[in-house]
């Protein structure tokens, strides 16, 4: 005999649960560096008066931690072009967005350059070091892949949000762009033994909304601040989920460039 329907659909939404338990213990453990860092930022701020500025402390703190992930192979050669560039490309993102006011570190400190402390890269960094850890805990593959048109709409697109200031803003057409260009994609990822796949461009929403999430939570904790927080905390507009979702494909090309290798799909429902 069968197994009693009532039985069946418990037993299947029990392994839906323990799979999507299992996927999120990856997810987070991917997030690693991401917390730790933003778990300093929070600690940072119920030390006492130091003789050292808080944000340079934060980019020594920022230091260790990426020694520690390299030493103990948490993070490897390919990734470290990933997280790099992350650094890099959010250094120039902060310098300007700074200089034009959207938002600003007002604490002094002395590793502090056009109003950008060095630590300030450490946090897109995190979210490169998040692409590369998701992509081994969960064993991702691409199909359907466009990388060059992929790129150039990515870029696009962070072109934009440094131009718009000057020019017109063209976010809406070129996420359009990006979404054209990775419509026929497909990520591939394993829980356990099974295999699974997820729209590329509904991984970049997701990703977004998460990253929105911690901003509220770097804010809140003194990481930076908008102009509407400097009198007293408040959440970040919600606009900005709809950035984040755009932006997140640049560090998403940075991991493929340097993890995607064609050919290589697996089946998945």
């Amino acid at each position: 005999m069968g197994m009693p329907p009532n039985a069946a659909a418990l037993r299947r939404a029990g392994h839906a649960l323990n799979q999507l338990l299992h996927f999120g213990l990856r997810q987070a453990a991917g997030c690693a560096f991401a917390v730790a860092l933003l778990a300093g930022v929070g600690a940072s701020r119920l030390l006492p008066d130091l003789p050292v500025a808080r944000y340079d402390l934060l980019f020594g703190y920022g230091v260790l931690l990426s020694a520690v992930c390299l030493l103990t192979g948490w993070e490897r050669g390919r990734d470290l072009a990933v997280i790099g560039g992350c650094h890099l490309l959010g250094l120039v993102f902060e310098y300007v967005k700074v200089a034009l006011g959207s938002w600003s570190y007002p604490e002094p400190a002395l590793l502090k350059f056009g109003g950008v402390p060095l630590y300030g890269g450490f946090l897109y960094a995190a979210v490169g070091s998040y692409v590369c850890a998701v992509w081994r805990l969960l064993r991702l593959e691409l199909s359907g892949y466009r990388p060059a048109a992929t790129a150039l709409a990515a870029g696009a697109l962070y072109a934009n949000f440094l131009s718009h200031h000057w020019l017109p803003d063209l976010r809406w057409p070129l996420a359009c762009l990006l979404v054209a260009a990775t419509a026929g994609a497909r990520v591939h990822y394993t829980v356990g033994k099974h295999a699974y796949r997820m729209w590329m461009p509904l991984t970049f929403v997701l990703i977004g909304f998460f990253l929105w999430l911690a901003e509220n939570a770097a804010t809140y904790a003194g990481a930076w601040a908008y102009p509407h927080q400097l009198d007293g905390w408040e959440p970040v507009p919600v606009q900005k989920f709809g950035a984040w979702a755009l932006l997140v494909s640049v560090p998403c090309v940075l991991g493929a460039a340097a993890h995607h290798r064609p050919g290589t799909r697996r089946a998945g429902p």
